[in-house]
């Protein structure tokens, strides 16, 4: 039961002869109100947090913030207003000024003519605040106290526009060559030409269109083949330790969450909320939910979450996108930095603590730091064992060496860091793009910032089945391909910016994603129909058809070996090779991902916005592995000497226990953090070096298949000839 705020008469600081509180003068006006060792426990937590003591209370759940800013106000002597008489008209701000205000804590309104200050006291505000009164008393004539919730009602009521506007529009609107928003038929029209020109080439000159056409695929499909193995197999030192920050200088952090239709999966993520290892006082965590999924709104409202958990409704206009969701939050967040979760995410503990520590230690322009995805429920079925070599290859393996480069870096979905002011800087989220992650991420490397990988872990649960695994492929295909097109409208300008080197990787990671999946069964059917006709006709073989079919073989059976060294490289860094008999699947997996992409590309005409998150389907992961890359947390403390404070009581003393039962476990204990990337024991690769090995593995294949199927001389004959074709 919570402690009643009873009403009093006069605040302390209208009663000369009592003293403030020397620490927390905002809890003077809770005296007798609360018992004192609740009082000193917010305190003491205050001092150790740099935040305001009555943030503590308030994320214990031992008083609301309307009851404590109710009995803030009555002691001062100024109003409580819960702004529900004010009218659009009261407030001279403009509707870019209104939106953020809530973040802010302030807002104006001018009541029978006289400007008077909304304040939000939240934090060290109400700690000035009081400092202010103390010195000026004739300004409590002017300011009046409201809580963020009033506020943001407010804000919703009278701003519903411009917030539809910031969420669905504006970049449209600002920068409309960075936007997947479509321009008239021009996507269509594209992909008609695109295709009556390949149609016109080959029927003036089918031999040489269509010799010419699968040379340069193949090419383009090793090219891609040797930039993952460069990624791969790159060797990077780990970053020297700095000190931890304590909690005074750890910033707030804002925690967004786009839910629709996630009923079943909101007291999982609550709980992997509670369990970060950061102030609750400086956590600032917004679920964003569509104003007509009942269903997860009805979920979060019987959990009656308390501060630091929001609930944010999105605009019904513009695409149902979770992009569109999350632009609808970032004007409310007051963090200095952002991360986005998705429902089923269980971040490691300490990553926002070590995200912080990877934005202080590193130059402005780091602007992201992509934390490493991985599964847990890699037991359930054959695809979700894949599905965790694919994603070990690509976040523990391929992603460290491209950041390491400083290359353009594709976001994953999830577990997104960003500094608050790049992320509105450059246009925040495109709502008409499916992968605004993968869009996101080239778009800073545009506007001259970098990505790096975070040495931390998000454990996530990928689909059981075949179905929901192929509607979550198919969109990732029409994402990449809506970015290529995005990015790819000036050429020239995207050269200029990126450079060289950044444009060819940009094509390779976006566009040659996309064609490694389309052409791999045409390379397959090639290679087949070849061996087909040598079967049956081996003396009338040209040499032009053994150099296509040497091409063929290579491509595809170094496209299945490059995978299969990448995922393998993952996995041992994971610590997970157990797994690794699944990645003898991979031609299997290979051709549902050509599905995908064909889908994908497919609805990319017919429905290019249509943004649907399928149902993981596992119920209940009865597979699941706890998986992590790392060492043991009591290993690493222990290398760290006397890095864990002396003090680590989150909360109250256990005496306080008859106002909480719940109270002990609100917060967790700060540990010492770790970061850096991981080494290959006994392995330093050269980039001649790592080059060398991609283009042996991608040609070993089909050069093996070539000398045991027509003998050395033929072999040697079919060499020479593609030798001279090169030259």
């Amino acid at each position: 039961m919570r402690p009643p705020v009873r009403k009093a008469a006069a605040g302390p600081h209208d009663r000369p002869g009592r003293p403030l509180f020397s620490c927390a003068p905002e809890l003077d006006c809770l005296r007798g109100r609360l018992p004192p060792h609740l009082l000193d426990a917010a305190t003491a937590r205050a001092a150790r947090t740099g935040t305001g003591a009555q943030d503590s209370l308030i994320a214990w759940g031992l008083i609301s913030e309307a009851e404590y800013v109710a009995a803030l106000a009555r002691a001062i002597g100024i109003p409580f207003d819960a702004l529900v008489w004010a009218g659009r008209l009261e407030c001279p701000l403009s509707d870019g000024q209104l939106v953020r205000a809530p973040r802010a804590g302030k807002l104006l309104l001018e009541v029978r003519g006289q400007p008077q200050a909304i304040v939000v006291p939240r934090g060290l505000e109400a700690r000035r605040l009081l400092e202010t009164l103390s010195a000026n008393p004739d300004l409590r004539s002017r300011i009046r106290l409201t809580t963020a919730d009033c506020m943001t009602r407010y804000v919703n009521r009278h701003a519903a526009r411009e917030i539809a506007y910031c969420a669905a529009d504006a970049l449209k609107a600002e920068q409309p060559a960075l936007s997947a928003a479509g321009r008239g038929k021009g996507r269509r029209s594209l992909v008609l030409a695109s295709a009556a020109g390949l149609g016109a080439g080959l029927l003036a000159a089918p031999i040489t269109m269509l010799a010419a056409l699968q040379v340069f695929l193949t090419l383009l499909f090793v090219e891609w083949l040797v930039l993952r193995l460069m990624g791969t197999l790159v060797s990077t030192s780990p970053r020297p330790l700095s000190p931890q920050p304590d909690d005074r200088r750890l910033p707030v952090y804002s925690v967004l969450v786009a839910l629709y239709r996630e009923q079943a999966s909101v007291h999982q993520l609550v709980a992997a909320l509670r369990a970060l290892d950061y102030p609750a006082e400086k956590l600032d965590i917004k679920f964003v939910v569509e104003a007509d999924d009942m269903e997860t709104r009805n979920a979060l409202a019987a959990m009656e979450l308390r501060a630091p958990f929001e609930i944010v409704v999105a605009p019904g206009s513009g695409p149902r996108t979770k992009p569109k969701a999350l632009n609808a939050a970032l004007p409310l967040a007051r963090g200095a930095y952002i991360v986005v979760y998705d429902a089923e995410d269980r971040p490691e503990p300490d990553q926002l603590r070590l995200a912080v520590q990877a934005f202080r230690t590193d130059s402005e322009r780091l602007a992201c730091v992509q934390a490493r995805l991985t599964i847990d429920n890699t037991s359930d079925s054959w695809l979700t064992r894949l599905y965790t070599s694919e994603y070990a290859g690509l976040f523990d393996a391929f992603l460290p060496g491209i950041a390491a480069w400083r290359f353009p870096l594709p976001l994953g979905g999830s577990s997104n860091h960003f500094r608050t002011v790049v992320l509105r800087r450059i246009g925040a989220w495109d709502p008409y793009n499916v992968t605004e992650d993968a869009d996101l991420g080239m778009r800073l490397a545009r506007f001259g910032y970098r990505t790096a990988v975070l040495d931390s872990s998000t454990y996530e649960e990928a689909p059981s089945r075949f179905t929901p695994w192929l509607k979550q492929r198919t969109r990732w295909f029409k994402g990449w391909m809506q970015t290529w097109l995005v990015h790819m409208r000036n050429p020239v300008e995207l050269w200029r910016e990126l450079g060289a080197v950044n444009f060819l990787v940009f094509q390779l990671l976006v566009a040659g994603s996309v064609l490694a999946a389309m052409v791999h069964p045409l390379f397959l059917v090639g290679f087949g129909l070849s061996l087909a006709s040598a079967w049956t006709s081996p003396g009338e073989t040209a040499t032009a058809d053994l150099v296509l079919r040497w091409l063929y073989g290579s491509a595809f059976v170094g496209g299945y070996l490059v995978s299969i060294v990448v995922g393998a490289v993952g996995l041992a860094r994971r610590g997970l090779l157990r797994f690794a008999w699944s990645l003898l699947l991979m031609p299997l997996y290979w051709l549902c991902l050509s599905i995908a992409a064909w889908r994908g590309l497919w609805q990319l005409v017919r429905c290019p916005y249509r943004w649907k998150r399928p149902s993981m389907g596992s119920r209940g992961r009865r597979g699941r592995v706890r998986l992590s890359r790392r060492e043991p947390r009591s290993a690493r403390l222990r290398g760290l000497g006397g890095a864990l404070p002396a003090d680590g009581c989150p909360g109250p003393p256990d005496a306080l226990s008859e106002w909480r039962p719940a109270l002990a476990a609100s917060v967790r204990l700060p540990e010492a953090v770790m970061s850096g990337e991981t080494r290959i024991a006994g392995q330093e690769w050269s980039r001649a070096g790592v080059i060398a090995a991609a283009v042996g593995l991608a040609l070993v294949g089909g050069t093996l298949a070539l000398w045991a199927h027509y003998g050395s001389a033929v072999f040697f004959e079919v060499i020479a000839a593609g030798i001279a074709a090169c030259f």
